[in-house]
């Protein structure tokens, strides 16, 4: 099964924040602690995903009060599958996707290319998808409170 790391998710939903924020004309930047308390996420797990994004050269980190992350690049230069290889590596299909992972069936495996092949795919893919195109869906409104009815017999 394919699926993205808690990590990733977290640094796409950062990437997401900080380029709508960007695009209503406010700042920009906002602090690891405001993104996790906004999306109840672990504030030390968000700060190590945000510094992260920032080795990487995918986010700026200013210190200071009017401080925080805010992204390197426009929204519409920076691929989901940037963000998702700056958090957790190479993209891979099978153990034998990258040049170190062998099996031992790696010299007669019949599904070895074909599978190379759907990895490529999935990474055109997510390197076609960018943080402009995350920004512009609109957010998912917070759940509704369920108001309780009391009704009198």
């Amino acid at each position: 099964m394919l699926r993205l790391s808690k990590k990733a998710d977290y640094a796409l939903i950062a990437m997401k924040h900080l380029a709508v924020r960007g695009d209503r004309g406010a700042q920009g930047s906002a602090s690891a602690r405001e993104i996790a308390e906004l999306y109840d996420i672990p504030v030390e797990l968000m700060a190590k995903v945000l510094q992260r994004l920032v080795r990487r050269g995918l986010l700026a980190s200013q210190q200071g009060t009017r401080g925080g992350y805010q992204l390197a690049r426009r929204p519409a230069q920076i691929s989901v599958a940037d963000v998702i290889q700056a958090i957790e590596g190479p993209v891979t299909v099978t153990a034998c996707s990258t040049d170190e992972g062998q099996c031992e069936q790696f010299s007669k495996c019949n599904v070895r290319d074909p599978l190379w092949r759907v990895r490529e795919r999935i990474l055109t893919a997510l390197g076609e998808c960018t943080i402009a195109e995350l920004a512009a869906d609109p957010p998912v409104p917070a759940p509704a409170r369920t108001a309780v009815l009391h009704t009198h017999l």
